[in-house]
């Protein structure tokens, strides 16, 4: 589980231009990468995003100039090697609502989210067929778009009780050698009702699970 200490929280007000730094699309994108697979060069993420390395050293230096990214140790002293400073970025829902360009970033981080879960499932599928994960990880490995009936008491308190029991699975398995990184993307958001009239959604259908899928 993810400490206080490990943790970027924004606050409008005060990281405003921090904020306006997060809302390139290729900067959200290279500090993902460094948080899931850790240190990496300039060169070595242009070949992962498909950017030229002088993009991409550009962006780690606007990363860096407001505290996302450092200098990592050094494999040799050629390239400079580059870490994420925090293992999450986080903020007040409410607090962001203050001003547009809060609400902008706020809006393009979940988009990112979203094209994040897009990559990490075909990355899952070709662990999975290639071998590099066992066939354990098979059945409880999954996803779900359940749409429940909640107050905003009831969706702040289903947070509230995934956060403690994933603290305490993550402890648990802190020392565990079968443990493995794992995508955990959640989501709550609230729909208003459909007016009846209106056009048919196109979008997939609610309402799976797979078994044994959290």
């Amino acid at each position: 589980m993810v400490s206080d200490k490990q943790k970027r929280v924004l606050d409008p007000e005060q990281d405003t231009a921090a904020l306006k730094a997060l809302t390139h699309p290729l900067r959200i994108r290279l500090l993902g990468m460094l948080r899931q697979d850790g240190p990496a060069t300039a060169s070595e993420l242009a070949v992962r995003t498909g950017e030229s390395s002088a993009s991409t050293s550009y962006h780690l230096r606007v990363l860096a100039k407001y505290a996302f990214v450092a200098d990592a140790e050094h494999r040799d002293g050629r390239e400079r090697r580059w870490q994420a400073v925090h293992s999450v970025t986080s903020w007040s829902n409410k607090a962001m609502e203050a001003t547009p360009g809060s609400r902008a970033y706020v809006s393009l981080s979940r988009r990112a989210q979203i094209q994040h879960l897009e990559a990490s499932l075909v990355r899952h599928e070709a662990d999975i067929a290639d071998g590099r994960l066992g066939q354990e990880w098979v059945e409880p490995s999954g996803i779900s778009d359940l749409m429940p009936r909640l107050t905003p008491e009831s969706l702040t308190e289903l947070w509230e009780a995934l956060d403690r029991k994933l603290k305490e699975l993550t402890t648990r398995d802190a020392e565990e050698p079968r443990a493995a990184q794992v995508v955990l993307l959640t989501a709550g958001l609230p729909l208003a009702p459909r007016d009846p009239g209106a056009q048919p959604d196109a979008s997939a259908p609610a309402g799976t699970e797979a078994e044994g899928a959290s």
